[in-house]
């Protein structure tokens, strides 16, 4: 015990005691009680995108969209999202999970190109399942959490749901599972984005609209390639507060014809192009100077597919570019413009730390880029601002003008009554609007919340140095860093983490039929998983829930089963995995469930 004190606790309290000499005792007094300076109140720096895009594979689709629309749209999607930062999954469903892909971090071009490529190998089935996909996506949201990011799902489908009657599940449980998943996705602030496919004329636009509306996403209706520019771009404008810059539309004349694409200001990261005619076009492009940029290039980048060109135009000089078109003759050509900006709103704080009925809140709003505040006057002066005061007692909103004061929004809004005020601010310009963080002024209690500080602190007093309470302290942490020690290394085998990959299929022991291979990622898994998560919870195979996989050593799986009457076999061979069977790359495993007249055929992959 001496010996720890000389190592730990003699060192600690010296340091405190250094600590305490270097800085007045009111200054050690206002740090402790969290007063000083207050800074703004800022909506947080613009959160990267999860997205989820969820396509019906059913064999329906064959005529509700023959031309895979669906596929054109999720590559179209891909192609739309910034050079990084994102993270993209894909669901294939028809009445299972045909085919999926964990959540890819795009760091590259190459990532880009590895999705668009699995969106190209997605095969059809013959039934559909609605809550399925939409089950699975929320399932691959939530299990894949990150802080500070946006989830969203994109559904490309016809809304109809045409069960299997062999397998017993009955239409009134897939509502059932339809309606929960989307309870889910609601409360967890995933919205929900449909997009339904209609050539044949039997969308179930009513399914679609619901499944947007409870989640605050947006329903979408199309049977041209034509329209996905228009429907991607406005998903995407909304989810990232971005406003659609129309774009003069072309009739292709066989020779070059300029359109002028105005990039509105310095703090344009990104302005994404969409071209969109029924045969290739040619592109050239001028930057404002007059200066031919070539296609692609450090600064531009082309996709292209059968449907659609997209031009990315990276970190762009603010001014009028020149982009020439050279279309088929009488070739209709539609052009869409969304710009990324790196553009915040924030609040300055309040003048008073309460307030009541009759009283003025003043507010100020002005925006940030990198987390320090914008001095453009040319640029707020494109802009206008509103604050939206909704009242929580009764729910209804006032919207009332702001007035431009040089870099700044300005208002000042009497409380009506002693009732709870949510004030947000939504500043907006022709190409992206920005809301602030929402503050709350309770006029019945004088509370403030959401606001970073009210500027009215006063003076701390000088106290002296606590030094009896913090050895205590010391001590205290001393004890807790002890616990939180052996608790750490418990967590940390208990969320060790999987690599590598399971190959899943299904062979149907009545039909013969086998089912196509599901390729499972594990990157997303902690700790431990089970065969029945990976089967996405098929009520007829419930008892895989006691095969049960944990990390090992070098890129290796344990397997053990305690699932009664289910022998695993492994070439060939029943084995024994009460103890755990490990498992390395190119291992497979196979499940007989004959109860259920299902084998079940697993490889591990890295």
């Amino acid at each position: 015990m001496v010996s720890i004190f000389r190592k730990w606790i003699y060192p600690l309290l010296a340091a405190l005691l250094l600590v305490a000499g270097l800085f007045p005792a009111g200054a050690r007094s206002a740090a402790a009680s969290g007063t000083g300076t207050t800074g703004a109140a800022n909506a947080g720096a613009a959160a990267p995108i999860d997205a989820v895009l969820v396509l019906d594979a059913s064999n329906s689709m064959a005529t509700s969209d023959p031309d895979k629309l669906g596929s054109e749209a999720m590559r179209l999607f891909i192609d739309m999202l910034p050079a990084k930062g994102d993270r993209v999954g894909i669901v294939s469903y028809t009445d299972v999970v045909q085919r999926e892909k964990a959540l890819l971090d795009i760091q590259s071009q190459a990532d880009k190109d590895e999705l668009k490529k699995f969106i190209g190998e997605l095969n059809r089935g013959a039934y559909t399942d609605t809550a399925v996909g939409v089950t699975e996506a929320v399932t691959m949201l939530q299990r894949s959490t990150q802080s500070g990011r946006e989830p969203m799902i994109v559904m490309l489908a016809d809304g109809n749901t045409q069960l299997n009657s062999n397998k017993g599940k009955t239409l009134t449980q897939s509502e059932q599972e339809l309606a929960s998943s989307v309870k889910k996705a609601a409360d967890a602030g995933i919205p929900v984005y449909t997009i339904g496919l209609n050539a044949d004329g039997k969308l179930n636009q009513a399914e679609l609209k619901k499944i947007a509306d409870d989640t605050k996403g947006k329903s979408f209706v199309t049977n041209s390639a034509d329209d996905l520019p228009g429907i991607l771009s406005e998903i995407f404008a909304s989810h990232q507060q971005l406003n659609i810059v129309p774009v003069d539309s072309l009739t292709g004349s066989g020779q070059f014809q300029d359109v002028k694409i105005s990039v509105p200001n310095a703090n344009v990261l990104e302005a994404n192009v969409s071209i969109t005619s029924a045969k290739p076009v040619k592109l050239k492009l001028k930057d404002p100077s007059g200066k031919e940029i070539a296609i692609p290039s450090d600064s531009v980048t082309l996709s292209t597919s059968k449907t659609y060109s997209l031009l990315k135009l990276i970190k762009p000089q603010e001014g009028d570019w020149t982009l020439s078109v050279q279309g088929a003759n009488k070739d209709q050509i539609d052009i869409s413009l969304v710009f990324n900006y790196d553009l915040e709103l924030a609040t300055a704080p309040l003048s008073a730390s309460s307030y009541a009925k009759g009283d003025k809140v003043d507010v100020s709003a002005y925006l940030t880029s990198g987390g320090s505040k914008l001095d453009s006057a040319e640029l707020y002066a494109t802009m206008k601002a509103t604050l939206v005061a909704k009242d929580e007692n009764t729910g209804v909103e006032t919207n009332v003008p702001m007035k431009l004061n040089g870099t700044q929004f300005d208002v000042g809004y009497e409380l009506p009554e002693a009732h709870k005020y949510t004030l947000i601010v939504r500043a907006e310009a022709d190409s992206f609007y920005r809301e602030s963080a929402p503050i709350t002024v309770d006029a019945a209690s004088g509370a403030v919340s959401g606001a970073a500080g009210t500027g009215t602190d006063k003076p701390t007093e000088d106290k002296p140095f606590p030094l009896i309470p913090v050895i205590l302290g010391v001590l205290g942490l001393l004890v807790l860093a002890a616990i939180v020690f052996f608790l750490m290394r418990y967590l940390k085998k208990a969320n060790k983490g999987f690599v590598g990959q399971m190959v899943i299929e299904i062979r149907d022991e009545n039909t013969g039929e086998r089912s196509y291979p599901q390729y499972k990622k594990l990157n997303t898994y902690k700790g431990r998983l089970n065969l029945h998560q990976l089967l996405q919870l098929a009520p007829e195979l419930k008892d895989t829930e006691n095969i049960v996989f944990t990390p090992g050593s070098e890129d290796r799986i344990v397997l053990r089963s305690s699932a009664e009457g289910i022998p695993i076999e492994k070439s060939g061979r029943v084995v024994d995995t009460s103890k755990g069977l490990e498992l390395k790359s190119g291992d497979r495993i196979t499940v007989p469930m004959a109860q259920a007249g299902k084998t079940i055929q697993v490889e591990y992959l890295v």
